[in-house]
């Protein structure tokens, strides 16, 4: 047998331990490689806004490729941590430490090679159906045709080569040191049982607690430049909260007789308190990767859903038209109309009369009257108002947005309608009633009067007709209809609400879409490293449960057991980045003004999910393995 085929064998025979690294490679190589094929689309490559998408992927693919350095170092770190006794082994038969590192150096090469052209054939068989769910998710003008991708995967097979070639490298170059004595005891001596620093414990705590009440506390900008500070005390507390405060917890526990004596708890906690030094540097890095996947991915679901709701509120109507001083009005209007019936879209219309006044500041403000305004909120399906005579109603995009004498997000509404008092000439206008409300076209407050005191105000500095149809049936108008009138009149004044919303999820789809490929990345590779520490401790997890199993554990106790352990490792850290992204993205709430209750929930709904799902796949076949060893 040669050396090579030596190192083959290796492999082959550590298939077990080797099969989440070979596996999350293969992803890794395949998501790179997805990305290469989008990167390189001869549709994506013009000077057009699909040029972006490009651009996008090229980043991501950066992005992946950097973390897969560092993720796969670690991946064999622990799996040469592993192998300690089995290199002592080696060297006490007769082979050098010179041929132990070539021979791990050929081990990596080898899956390197595997997990390489495993991953661009994936990727070759899953490409036509990735392209298609793109066309929809990029919301591409294009179709993508399915093409024979020689560059990426030529780009793909020579970054990936070079990578596990530098991988193997350093891991071949820091195996010179290790001495026979610490590699034959390496997985039999003892760390002893970690002690935790009570300083160090309460800090942990003012950690994450002062993080967590700024995070939470601060409002608009103030989010901004507190985000810097709260990630770098969440980052330290974590780690504390792994490396301190969960063994001293542990200790706390094992000192109540009542739970450390009760039923199998003493094997459970006995058993994290000495693993908890190994298991702090996995917990804390699974940790924090899967905040970022959950912040990342939350954040740019957020924003979208933000910026979307933004637009909706603002067009209230389907389609909206305000002269801009053209002199065309009456032509565009009548453009509208007829393009409208030609398409045979079904609307309902009406128009009504703007007056704008000029302020002291050189702003202006807007007033309508109350039948104006009723007929536009019906229009819309939005709650009509009645105002007496005398007792104008201030109008207004919702009160956290109205720029009134300032902030009035913790104002009282009658401090706000005492601030909004206009006097317009001999006018005084005294508003009674706060409406949130953003049927018509004003940015900031607004003013709607009964109709008998519309009359009796001043001349205004100008008027204004505003136009708004609403689709009978409350359907979305023709794509290419909605597309032909705002490439007409986009700067005449007309506003199309769905066709704005369209061209955002257009051009903010890339970004979603490679945000949520980063983020699953990033997310499969915290579940690997918790397969790698579980697995890990396998045979000494074998060794120890054959002794236990001859004092009378039985299966029932010992599935219970082994379902808690893999329970708490699989499950600590990703409750943690569960609270860390669900304050992230309530932070990201308090900056917009804006709830996003709802988006929290599916992302880390979804993740949790994803996580659930690994959990029961690897605590089967783990039980299994423990199970069969003591037959």
């Amino acid at each position: 047998m040669t050396f090579r085929q030596f190192a083959f064998n290796n492999v082959v025979r550590n298939k077990r331990l080797y099969a989440a690294y070979f596996l999350t490679s293969l992803f890794t190589v395949m998501v790179f490689f997805t990305f290469s094929i989008f990167a390189s689309h001869p549709q994506l490559t013009g000077n057009n806004m699909d040029s972006y998408v490009s651009f996008g992927m090229n980043v991501a693919a950066g992005i992946i490729y950097v973390f897969s350095f560092f993720f796969v170092l670690y991946s064999m770190s622990s799996f040469l941590q592993s192998r300690k006794r089995e290199f002592g082994l080696l060297m006490i038969q007769g082979m050098s430490m010179k041929q132990i590192r070539s021979m791990v150096f050929l081990e990596n090469m080898f899956i390197g090679l595997l997990a390489t052209i495993g991953g661009i054939g994936l990727g070759l068989v899953f490409s036509k159906g990735i392209l298609l769910i793109a066309e929809n998710v990029l919301i591409i003008d294009n179709e993508l045709p399915f093409y024979f991708p020689t560059q990426p995967i030529l780009i793909t097979f020579g970054c990936f080569m070079v990578l596990f070639f530098l991988i193997s490298l350093f891991v071949s170059y820091i195996l010179r040191s290790r001495k026979l004595i610490d590699l034959i005891k390496g997985d039999k001596k003892s760390k002893g049982e970690p002690k935790a620093n009570l300083f160090l414990t309460i800090l942990a705590v003012l950690l994450l607690g002062t993080g967590y009440a700024v995070a939470l506390t601060v409002e608009g900008l103030q989010v901004f430049f507190a985000l810097i500070p709260v990630v770098i005390v969440v980052i330290i507390g974590t780690y504390l909260l792994f490396t301190q405060l969960s063994v001293f917890i542990i200790r706390r526990l094992k000192k109540k007789e009542n739970v450390f004596w009760y039923k199998t708890n003493m094997i459970l906690l006995s058993d994290l308190s000495f693993r908890m030094k190994d298991n702090a540097r996995s917990f804390f890095l699974v940790a924090i990767i899967s905040t970022v996947a959950f912040s990342a991915i939350g954040s740019l679901y957020g924003f979208q859903s933000y910026i979307t709701a933004g637009i909706k509120q603002m067009n209230q109507t389907t389609i909206s038209y305000q002269d801009y001083d053209t002199g065309n009005e009456e032509a565009n209007v009548s453009y509208i109309d007829e393009t409208l019936r030609e398409a045979n879209v079904d609307v309902d219309k009406e128009q009504v009369t703007l007056l704008y006044y000029e302020l002291p500041d050189e702003s202006q403000v807007m007033v309508t009257k109350e039948s104006d305004y009723n007929r536009i909120a019906e229009l819309s399906d939005n709650e009509t108002v009645q105002i007496e005579d005398g007792a104008p109603a201030l109008m207004g995009p919702e009160v956290i947005f109205l720029n009134i004498g300032g902030d009035n997000s913790n104002k009282e509404e009658a401090d706000i309608l005492k601030d909004a008092e206009l006097e317009l000439g001999n006018t005084v206008l005294e508003p009674v009633q706060l409406v949130e409300s953003s049927i018509l076209p004003a940015t900031q407050k607004y003013y709607v009067v009964s109709d008998h005191d519309f009359e009796s105000l001043p001349k205004p500095a100008m008027e204004e007709n505003y136009y708004a149809w609403q689709e009978a049936e409350d359907k979305e108008i023709p794509l290419g209809i909605a597309e032909k009138l705002d490439d007409e009149l986009s700067t005449e004044g007309i506003r199309i609400g769905e066709y704005e919303e369209y061209l955002i999820n257009k051009m903010y789809g890339p970004i979603l879409f490679v945000g949520l490929f980063i983020g699953i990345v990033f997310f499969v590779s915290a579940g690997s490293f918790l397969y790698f520490r579980l697995y890990s401790d396998l045979d000494e997890d074998k060794k120890k449960f054959q002794a236990i199993t001859k004092m009378g554990l039985t299966e029932k106790e010992l599935k219970k057991v082994l379902n808690r352990q893999t329970a708490l490792l699989f499950f600590a850290p990703i409750a943690v980045a569960l609270v860390h992204g669900a304050v992230a993205l309530t932070a990201l709430s308090n900056m917009f003004f804006y709830s996003l209750v709802k988006e929290s929930a599916m992302v880390l709904g979804m993740f949790l999910a994803i996580q659930i799902v690994y959990f029961f796949i690897v605590r089967f076949y783990y039980i299994r393995q423990v199970k069969q060893a003591l037959r």
